[in-house]
Order: C-alpha cells, then structure tokens, then sequence
C-alpha cells in the first residue's frame, strides 16, 4: 500500500485505488483521469484550490469536506468529526484537526484531518493540526503528519505523535520548495529522530 501514496508537493497527495483518492490538491497538473474521491482538510488556499479541484473533478467524482469547505465547492459532501463513509473500497473517516494554541487553525473552523482504510491499511493524514487529545483513538498503519509547525506540528511535536501512534511508516507533510512549509531538511531531521522506530519516507515530488 505505501508504494501507491504519491506526494504532490506541500499538503497534497494521491492514493492511487481504486478508488483514485486525491488529498487537498493544489498546483497540480491535469490529469487523465478523474479522481473518484477528494478530501479537502479545511478552506486554507493552499489546501481547499478550487482551480485544481476543478482540473481532477469528473462527472461522478465525490469532493468530501467540512461545513467551511462545503461552502466554497459545490456538491461537496460534508463529513464531521468521526463520521465515516464507504466509497468503493476505501473507508473514509474524519477526525478532527486544529490547533489549541494557535490562531490559524482554530477548533470552531471545524478542520479535518482523515483515517482511510484501504486494503486492509489504515492511512492518517493528520490535516492542520497541532497535538490534540483526540490523536489518542487514532492507530494507523501509515501516519502523514505536517511538520512545519505553522499552526500545526512542529518537527519535535510530530516525533512525539509518532511515537504515540507508532505506525509502521510514516510520511511527513506541509515541506518542500514553497515558501509556505518547512524545507528538505526540517523532513530529513524528522527521519534522523525516528531512525529505528517508524520508517519515515520523504517521497519525491511528483509533478
């Protein structure tokens, strides 16, 4: 399952299924096929871009989000907090993300993180989030975490999340060449503090 999790730079990645899952596309090129399934963590640009929602979106794909984010994209169905929905093969279930002690990503925004369950995987991607009690109920196989510390886990808190969860693997989020996110070497510090006990993979950018 690891090896069909793609990074497509900063926040965003595709879990190549079926179904075809897209998480928070942005700057992505068009692709041939529709995506079945896109997760939208919360309204952020560089995480809710309708300009790329739109280049992946076909006919029958299914945009699932918060409250917030139904109200910039049509037809998009709203998960809360520990709901789940069956979509193909794939289990989604929303968790809750935000930041206790930062402004930018309060818990009233109603933020989302996502548990997807797929062959018989449990995938975390942990959203916009800093440490918060609800992580506790969360023990996934593979763990994506932000690492940026933007409001959200810093590269210490994410170290500490992964020896909470203690997934088999473990990807770090929010890096790369943008200005927006922590860079290679924050990820590659990541790695360095969990050598022996979760395989971290900083996956290449896929363009």
């Amino acid at each position: 399952m690891i090896d069909r999790i793609q990074w497509l730079g900063h926040g965003s990645f595709v879990i190549q299924g079926p179904p075809l899952i897209y998480i928070n596309p942005w700057r992505v090129a068009r692709s041939t096929f529709h995506a079945d399934v896109i997760l939208i963590s919360h309204d952020h640009y560089d995480h809710c871009s309708l300009a790329d929602i739109n280049k992946l979106r076909g006919p029958d794909t299914q945009v699932i989000g918060s409250e917030r984010v139904a109200r910039e994209i049509d037809n998009c169905i709203v998960l809360r907090p520990w709901q789940c929905l069956m979509i193909d093969r794939a289990s989604i279930k929303a968790v809750p993300a935000y930041s206790p002690d930062d402004w930018r990503h309060p818990a009233r925004d109603g933020g989302l993180g996502f548990v997807i369950s797929l062959n018989y995987y449990d995938i975390y991607y942990a959203g916009d989030t800093q440490i918060i009690p609800e992580m506790e109920r969360v023990k996934p196989d593979i763990a994506i975490l932000p690492i940026d510390g933007k409001g959200t886990l810093s590269v210490d808190d994410a170290v500490q999340v992964v020896k909470q969860m203690r997934p088999r693997w473990t990807i770090p989020s929010n890096w790369g060449p943008t200005s927006e996110g922590a860079t290679r070497l924050d990820a590659q510090t990541f790695k360095n503090q969990l050598e022996g006990q979760s395989e971290v993979l900083i996956l290449p950018q896929m363009l």
